[in-house]
């Protein structure tokens, strides 16, 4: 979580760094994602400690984000999936991995690709205006107030 209280700021972005912001959180979401949904396992995969993992998981769980199942009695143990709003984090990944790809390149080339499992072709993510279909990037949309805002104007422009 963020250092600051979020929830009532007329910020999505904000916002939503309130839920999934805190540095172990997409991770453990990408593990997940990937099929790594036990809590040993996540702890081997991460290197993180099953202190700030159990914390992390609760907080996910709290928010929707994972639902926690269980797949052992005796000793009680659970396994973590995505739920639809977990899921919906997926493209926030490939765009932060995409990201990462092009600023923070690995020497052998990416670590990972995604690839359509249709025709076996990389996916990438593109913006693309509602009215005309156009494919867009950053420097082609201007940030203006939405419904949201409740008339207020943060002088802002950009995304």
């Amino acid at each position: 979580m963020l250092h600051s209280d979020y929830p009532e700021q007329t910020c999505s972005i904000a916002r939503s760094l309130e839920a999934v912001g805190e540095r172990w959180t997409l991770l453990i979401l990408r593990d997940v994602l990937l099929g790594t949904t036990r809590f040993d396992d996540l702890v081997e995969s991460l290197g993180i400690t099953r202190t700030v993992l159990a914390r992390r998981l609760d907080h996910l769980v709290e928010e929707g984000v994972l639902e926690r199942r269980p797949y052992q009695q005796r000793p009680e143990r659970f396994a973590y999936t995505a739920t639809p709003k977990g899921r919906a984090l997926g493209g926030v990944l490939t765009a932060l991995m995409h990201w990462g790809d092009a600023y923070y390149p690995a020497s052998d080339g990416p670590p990972r690709l995604m690839l359509h499992r249709g025709c076996g072709g990389a996916v990438r993510q593109q913006l693309t205006c509602t009215v005309c279909a156009e494919r867009v990037d950053g420097a082609d949309v201007d940030a203006v107030p939405g419904p949201g805002l409740g008339g207020r104007d943060l002088h802002r422009t950009g995304v």
